[in-house]
């Protein structure tokens, strides 16, 4: 079976690279290697979805960190934020946890498949789904979200327009009630999905 960015434990032979990154008016440093999404640069995508994101506060999950170019991102530019990063890609959440402290950021690094191995409630959610996996994977991995964020927390998705992502806000809006596009630039949409009061 050929190896995907979202295997639990790759096998590829590593190739560590390092990147700078200019990014929400900071300059950053990022390791990479082989066997993690986008591993040669900052996705437009995942810069569009940062670019694009509400200020974050209380407890935020990156959910499929990879490397962790939105998690250390968020932690430097909302540094009161309880940052929680999670990849089912051992390989990723080692590098998410270099990247954090190359960077001089805070946060809690985990390696769980989906919401499994991740405890408690969020108030926002970021993610830049591996949209590969599969429409099943993804929206069990946005339903999973709705689940685990309090009430009025935000689910904020970055998704090319040409794989799914009208059907995608079509499902967040039955699951959400809420969900908008909040930003649009290379084919790429941003989505926010926010959970209704109770």
């Amino acid at each position: 079976m050929a190896e995907h960015y979202y295997t639990s434990s790759p096998t590829s032979a590593h190739s560590v690279m390092t990147h700078d990154v200019h990014v929400l008016g900071l300059n950053l440093r990022f390791e990479t290697d082989a066997g993690v999404f986008s591993k040669n640069e900052l996705d437009p995508g995942t810069r569009l979805l940062l670019e694009t994101l509400e200020p974050m506060r209380g407890r935020v999950l990156d959910l499929g960190c990879g490397w962790g170019a939105i998690g250390v991102t968020l932690a430097l530019r909302y540094p009161e934020a309880q940052l929680v990063m999670s990849d089912v890609n051992e390989r990723a959440v080692g590098l998410a946890r270099r990247n954090l402290a190359l960077n001089g950021a805070r946060g809690e690094v985990v390696v769980s498949d989906g919401f499994a191995g991740l405890e408690g409630t969020f108030d926002h959610v970021v993610t830049n789904p591996p949209i590969r996996a599969g429409k099943q994977v993804i929206y069990g991995l946005f339903d999973g979200a709705r689940e685990r964020l309090r009430s009025g927390g935000s689910l904020n998705v970055v998704i090319r327009k040409q794989q799914g992502a009208p059907s995608a806000l079509k499902h967040l809006q039955e699951r959400f009630g809420q969900a908008d596009v909040v930003g649009r630039g290379g084919g790429y949409w941003i989505i926010r999905a926010v959970k209704s009061e109770m």
